[in-house]
């Protein structure tokens, strides 16, 4: 009997390894090929495109537009693998709206998006971690078929997923891996199916939190973020960094206690010199959230009339997240696609990161 068991264990071990078609790492022509995909967003490429078409995956489903201007499609490839590829922000108002609307809200709560549907989620289990509220209502409408393709995906023998976006797509890919992975955690996603993202061109998602948690839940090789070096949109949204955004064990927090035991007047220099460098933070913050978060919410609120803006979090300190890509833009790029002020997204575009990506090892 223990031979047996040993046997049948073998082979679940065997099938576990080799069923999945995965595998961790960057990989130049995986990331080459999603990029292909996503420029598929648009209904048609022109005839001419220099982009290549998806060599792996073929067309399956495009989600309805939701939200404030999102959508996602699905490929498959004939080896039972997909690809859930979430837009960037287009033209439209709305759009630009989500990427404006940068608040902080608490990683774990909910959103009530109409009066039929209030999204509860769990991105991060700390109680500081803290993401975008914008692209959180982007995951929010999106997971609402994302999820029931996942299942139909499943039952067709597909359990391999990539995720990934460009530009607003790929802020809102860290959410949605996030949002995916915590529900396979509590076992509402089968423990069978693997996810890895590709987050390209992707603004800064939430607080360093966020960022600790997400890096650990994708760790060993399961998420990148791809840069292009002179690219500016992987620099927003602004970070303020305020004192209360530090862990609770810092020097910064006994230095009120630590100059009221000063004589004068040293007790007087080192709170002015402590008012100095925290309170100008602290204004910016609350500037941040008044016009990015409830003056941007009533724009929102036009667009999403049974939307309840939710409290914010009382951060603004935005940082990079996940494993990094850099593609390193050196004089031959600059001498194709130089700086211009009147075209700021040249540096932002498919070509230049398809160019820069194809230099790599």
């Amino acid at each position: 009997m223990k031979k047996i068991a040993a046997f049948l264990a073998l082979i679940t071990l065997s099938t576990a390894i080799y069923g999945q078609k995965l595998k961790p790492g960057f990989d130049k022509a995986e990331y080459i090929e999603l990029m292909s995909v996503f420029a598929r967003q648009v209904d048609t490429l022109p005839p001419d495109s220099p982009i290549p078409k998806p060599k792996r995956f073929a067309f399956a489903y495009r989600s309805p537009v939701v939200g404030l201007d999102n959508r996602w499609d699905l490929w498959t490839s004939p080896d039972s693998l997909a690809v859930i590829c979430i837009r960037g922000t287009t033209l439209e108002a709305t759009g630009w709206l989500e990427n404006f609307y940068a608040a902080m809200v608490p990683a774990k709560g909910h959103l009530t998006l109409s009066n039929n549907y209030q999204f509860d989620y769990q991105l991060a289990e700390h109680p500081q971690a803290a993401v975008h509220v914008g692209w959180l209502i982007g995951t929010a409408f999106l997971a609402q078929t994302i999820l029931p393709k996942i299942d139909s995906c499943v039952r067709a023998g597909i359990s391999d997923f990539y995720i990934m976006g460009h530009s607003q797509g790929g802020a809102i890919s860290y959410l949605v891996t996030s949002h995916l992975r915590q529900l396979q955690q509590q076992g509402r996603i089968p423990s069978r199916i693997h996810f890895k993202t590709y987050c390209s061109a992707a603004p800064k998602p939430g607080n360093l939190y966020y960022a600790y948690t997400y890096e650990a839940m994708t760790f060993g090789g399961w998420s990148f973020t791809v840069v292009n070096s002179a690219d500016w949109v992987p620099e927003t949204p602004i970070s303020i960094q305020t004192l209360d955004d530090f862990n609770t064990t810092n020097p910064f927090a006994n230095i009120p206690a630590l100059a009221k035991k000063q004589k004068f007047p040293k007790n007087l220099a080192l709170r002015y010199v402590y008012n100095k460098l925290s309170k100008p933070a602290k204004k910016a913050r609350k500037y941040y959230l008044k016009y990015l978060g409830d003056f941007a919410g009533r724009y929102v609120k036009t667009n999403l009339k049974e939307y309840v803006p939710p409290t914010f979090y009382q951060s603004s300190d935005y940082v990079r997240t996940g494993t990094f890509v850099t593609l390193l833009a050196d004089a031959d790029y600059f001498r194709k696609y130089p700086d211009n002020p009147k075209t700021i997204f040249v540096h932002h575009l498919l070509l230049p990161y398809l160019d820069l990506a194809a230099k790599l090892p």
